[in-house]
């Protein structure tokens, strides 16, 4: 009796066996903790449950070499669903665009959503001598090589963003020195405690402090002004239009070769997330804003994405 049971359940298909999500499902994020990754991964991970049977999302860091560390865990974990990667742009297509040696593609994976984008900002602490972002170029322009910009590694949009605005200024990409911090919650601290003369990075990391004061913005490369931030001035209003092609987000993905009917449910989970109130004030509250998108949707914005930033990384240089 129990052989002929166990023979039934081989011929039913793995939706009928088991309903997805059988356990908790682990959420990989290649960054620190305090990271835009991480605080992407945690306001998933706080509101998507209620739309995968109350199972619980449970984030783990596991930061290194650019986001690679992480990246490849789940990779090269079981293709099941119940390990999966919040994927960055820096991790999932910059790195790979700028460097050879890096252990997998973007198209590597199994690309279930784009979650949120993120706003690029640069800024200065704020008793930094610099009123406006054209003064910070014209100190750089005036003592190349001597000022310093925080990044969380070469192939990061920290360290892209700097590197791009000084080739369209006609400046070498050493103008300004990169320091390499583990993630973007030390490269804030390494701003506010004066290590570094100035950082771009996501709003969503420097949203707090830019709120209180501690660090001024000198401007962002969205088409538009931010709502919190109104009155900093736009990459196109200061005259560099092609700055607007930098914005960090999250996604997310799994392992190569995901089933159908996990891919499914996630894409209805989903759906209803991208209506949902809490996720949605959690979004702001960090900085971000709402992308949810269809799987099909998700690998042509990618792809996109990583087809921009090759082109970026031969233009300045940037291949390894």
């Amino acid at each position: 009796m129990l052989r002929a049971l166990g023979f039934i359940l081989l011929l039913l298909p793995a939706g009928a066996q088991a309903q997805y999500p059988a356990r908790p499902i682990n959420l990989v994020v290649p960054f620190t903790g305090g990271s835009d990754a991480d605080l992407a991964a945690r306001n998933l991970a706080q509101h998507a449950p209620r739309y995968l049977n109350g199972q619980n999302i449970i984030v783990i860091n596991q930061p290194g070499a650019s986001g690679a560390i992480g990246t490849m865990a789940v990779h090269n974990a079981p293709p099941d669903g119940h390990t999966l990667l919040l994927a960055r742009i820096a991790s999932q297509v910059i790195l790979p665009a700028t460097d050879s040696k890096t252990p997998y593609q973007w198209s590597d994976f199994t690309l279930l959503s784009v979650l949120e984008v993120n706003p690029y900002v640069c800024a200065v602490k704020s008793d930094a001598p610099y009123a406006s972002m054209k003064a910070l170029v014209e100190d750089i322009r005036a003592r190349p090589g001597k000022l310093n910009f925080a990044t969380v590694g070469p192939g990061t949009l920290q360290n892209f963003g700097p590197q791009y605005l000084f080739s369209l200024l006609g400046l070498p990409k050493d103008a300004a020195v990169g320091i390499p911090y583990k993630g973007s919650g030390d490269l804030t601290t390494a701003l506010l405690g004066g290590h570094v003369q100035f950082a771009c990075s996501n709003l969503g990391a420097l949203l707090g402090q830019l709120r209180s004061g501690a660090l001024r913005a000198l401007m962002t490369t969205t088409r538009r002004p931010l709502k919190d931030l109104p009155a900093v001035p736009t990459a196109r209003n200061l005259g560099w239009r092609e700055m607007e092609n930098l914005a960090a987000w999250s996604a997310l993905a799994g392992p190569p070769n995901l089933p159908p009917e996990v891919v499914e449910r996630w894409s209805e989970a989903l759906a209803k997330l991208a209506g949902d109130e809490g996720w949605l004030a959690g979004n702001e509250k960090l900085g971000g804003i709402p992308a949810i998108r269809s799987p099909a949707e998700t690998e042509a914005f990618v792809r996109t994405q990583y087809q921009l930033y090759e082109k970026l990384a031969d233009r300045l240089g940037l291949k390894q």
